[in-house]
């Protein structure tokens, strides 16, 4: 489990591939900040961009770390096929704050910002969520994107989708790989917890009485 808040920017430094064909994963090697590997182990949880990935190999000294990624992962997400910056947060301890909300680490889908423009001091992001994603969706509600807790201000259905409008204060921009969007990129959401499983005692047939 996660909770969102990004703690370190890595980036994929090397993409290797895991065999001859499609049906073959990659393995990344990640370069990431100094000491942020003090603490993890092999076998251990990071999310990358939000989804959940074991490391596999690690080497602290030099502050580097690879996953295996299989090639039905990297159909489901963007952002973890090429070289380049990711939200990097280890998973989360018993003792820790929620800062937060609770974020599994599995991506439900691809989405796609529509915009990313500064308003004020702060940023205003949007970003199209399939149709399915958006009973899911509310205001003042949670989303994750790119593996980042964030707060959603506005929706609109449409028949391409959800649009949830979010704003970004100046810490979020600077301290996430958030900042490198632009119009057209795709991006990894995760729903909240909560409301898949309300969705899910909404839509279940009643219990059979006696």
């Amino acid at each position: 489990m996660f909770t969102g808040i990004i703690t370190h920017v890595g980036r994929i430094a090397l993409i290797e591939p895991l065999g001859d064909s499609s049906a073959h994963g990659k393995r990344l090697t990640l370069q990431c900040p100094p000491a942020f590997l003090d603490d993890v182990g092999l076998g251990d949880s990071i999310a990358l961009n939000g989804a959940c990935m074991t490391v596999t190999g690690l080497d602290a000294g030099a502050a580097r770390f690879t996953v295996d990624i299989s090639a039905e992962s990297l159909d489901k997400t963007a952002g973890l096929s090429e070289v380049g910056a990711v939200n990097l947060e280890k998973a989360l301890r018993a003792s820790d704050r929620l800062g937060g909300h609770l974020v599994s680490g599995h991506v439900d889908a691809v989405g796609h910002v529509t915009h990313f423009a500064p308003v004020g001091e702060s940023w205003e992001l949007r970003v199209l969520a399939p149709p399915g994603l958006a009973r899911y969706l509310a205001y003042k509600g949670s989303i994750t994107v790119n593996g980042v807790s964030l707060t959603v201000n506005r929706i609109q259905d449409g028949a391409e989708g959800c649009e949830a409008s979010i704003n970004l204060i100046p810490h979020t921009v600077e301290n996430t790989a958030l900042g490198r969007l632009a119009a057209g990129s795709p991006v990894n959401l995760e729903v909240d917890l909560i409301a898949r499983y309300v969705a899910r005692m909404m839509d279940a047939p009643a219990p059979a009485r006696g």
